[in-house]
């Protein structure tokens, strides 16, 4: 069975991993799990959550998502150490949102295509030196890494769900249209799945 880590930090945003852990977890091939740096944290949107693993607790695993929240200016050893190890592994790894400004802090985000809240919010980060410029869209895909702006929880599932080979690309297709078109805009393009 594949696993899919989803690294929540205190104050992490709730709605951001909401589509793509109901999809991963709905699969028979894949199971979700949670990781922080502490055994309970809370969302914005008051939602406690406890964790299912440390990051010292945990080795395997086949696809590690970075969600955002308020909590990402951290500095804590620990923490870059982790993501530094996936990177170098060549993990598969999504990050949204406060996320996204965590790696381009620490200049994970240089030798990639990527996007983020605004690169503008990046200047004064001396580790961010990026070969690749920043793209102005709600997420990108490039090699072993999606990257999206906090709004973009839709098109970063759509981009992980395809990074990780999920499922056939006209199906991902089909759960990302419903998901920004809902149930009647699906019928009208697809046709009613319960007909």
């Amino acid at each position: 069975m594949k696993r899919a880590l989803f690294l929540l930090l205190d104050q992490y945003a709730d709605w951001e991993g909401s589509y793509l852990t109901t999809v991963l977890n709905q699969s028979v091939e894949w199971d979700v799990k949670t990781i922080s740096l502490d055994k309970k944290v809370k969302s914005i949107g008051g939602l406690s959550t406890v964790i299912d693993y440390n990051l010292n607790e945990i080795e395997h695993y086949d696809l590690l998502v970075l969600i955002g929240g308020n909590s990402w200016n951290i500095e804590d050893l620990n923490l870059y150490n982790f993501i530094n190890k996936a990177f170098f592994n060549k993990k598969y790894i999504g990050a949204i949102c406060g996320s996204v400004d965590y790696l381009a802090k620490n200049g994970f985000l240089n030798t990639y295509s990527h996007t983020g809240n605004s690169k503008y919010l990046w200047n004064q980060y001396q580790a961010y030196t990026p070969q690749r410029a920043f793209v102005e869209e709600q997420a990108v895909k490039d090699d072993n890494l999606v990257t999206a702006n906090g709004t973009a929880a839709v098109e970063f599932t759509d981009l992980v769900l395809k990074l990780i080979d999920f499922d056939s690309i006209e199906n991902i297709n089909k759960t990302t249209f419903i998901n920004k078109h809902g149930f009647y805009g699906y019928c009208n393009t697809y046709g009613n799945p319960y007909l």
